[in-house]
């Protein structure tokens, strides 16, 4: 900043004619003006003006180099000015890591394309628990708790499981009523990819939780395969209910012992704590937190 105050110095001078009268535009004194100049003739090397006592003139270098300045500062101004666009309208490449079952909020992420086309999404499906400030991401999905102090969360939803299976399974095998009913199924569990645990199923009687040994007949690291296995009557399972809407409104899959599940999960976006927030990454944030759960109260 310092060069382009001293180039903006000597432009000054070079069209006032003199150093008082550039000190006038620029509200300093005609002998700092002059210092200024003699400090970039020192660094450049070369002689800008003729001076004598009553009149000052560009030598051959000096006009030279008051057309590179000029450039100099049109190519500052514009760069700027788009930068300054680009802080007011969000606009550029977005990266996102989501979940697996990150494809069951695409109806969601689709609408945000679709309200600013000018953002172009990267879109990573990984249920890892990925570093979002050192592999570059600008914004991460995924359920639970996250603690990283060098990142702002806001939470998008909560929801709350649901035990499923098929009409088939059922009628071959008969329907849970009761909670220890499950430890004659054949029960489809969900695996954690970043502890390597069974992601457990939230049965409660009467408010008190049941930890239950639950058969394990299939494991999956992603819920897209439960959900597979559970309509071709392999089992039944338990998943977040945003992961079976649709085969829950098609007669699909049904659900079960509604009345002894408790506890929520929680959808969190999160992304880098910035001071100067980049207006793609606020859009989609709040774009996410308003419409992911849209008839659900979500809170920060």
């Amino acid at each position: 900043m310092d060069k382009l105050g001293s180039i903006n110095i000597f432009v000054n001078a070079a069209e006032a004619g003199s150093f008082a009268a550039a000190g006038n535009r620029l509200g300093l004194s005609g002998s700092a003006v002059g210092k200024a100049v003699a400090r970039l003739e020192d660094e450049m090397g070369v002689r800008l003006f003729h001076r004598s006592t009553r009149s000052m003139a560009l030598t051959q270098e000096g006009s030279l180099f008051l057309e590179t300045c000029r450039r100099i500062q049109t190519e500052f101004e514009n760069a700027r000015t788009q930068l300054s666009k680009s802080q007011n309208t969000p606009r550029g490449q977005l990266r996102v890591s989501l979940p697996m079952a990150g494809m069951l909020l695409m109806p969601t992420i689709s609408e945000f394309m679709k309200a600013y086309p000018e953002i172009n999404l990267e879109l990573d499906f990984n249920d890892r628990l990925v570093d979002v400030i050192e592999e570059g991401f600008d914004a991460v999905i995924r359920t639970g708790e996250v603690r990283d102090s060098r990142l702002m969360s806001r939470k998008l939803g909560n929801f709350r499981h649901v035990i499923v299976a098929a009409p088939d399974y059922l009628h071959t095998y008969g329907r849970p009523e009761k909670p220890e009913d499950l430890l004659h199924h054949r029960c489809l569990h969900h695996r954690y990819a970043n502890s390597g645990k069974l992601e457990p199923w939230p049965l409660v009687r009467d408010g008190t939780p049941l930890k239950l040994d639950l058969p394990v007949t299939t494991i999956a690291s992603t819920l897209e395969p439960l959900i597979y296995l559970a309509e071709r009557s392999f089992g039944i399972t338990c998943l977040p209910p945003f992961a079976v809407t649709n085969e829950l409104a098609q007669g699909k899959l049904v659900s079960l012992l509604d009345s002894h599940l408790t506890g929520t999960g929680a959808f969190r976006i999160l992304w880098p704590t910035s001071r100067y927030l980049a207006p793609k990454i606020r859009v989609f944030v709040d774009f996410m937190a308003n419409k992911l759960f849209a008839d659900q109260s979500s809170s920060q």
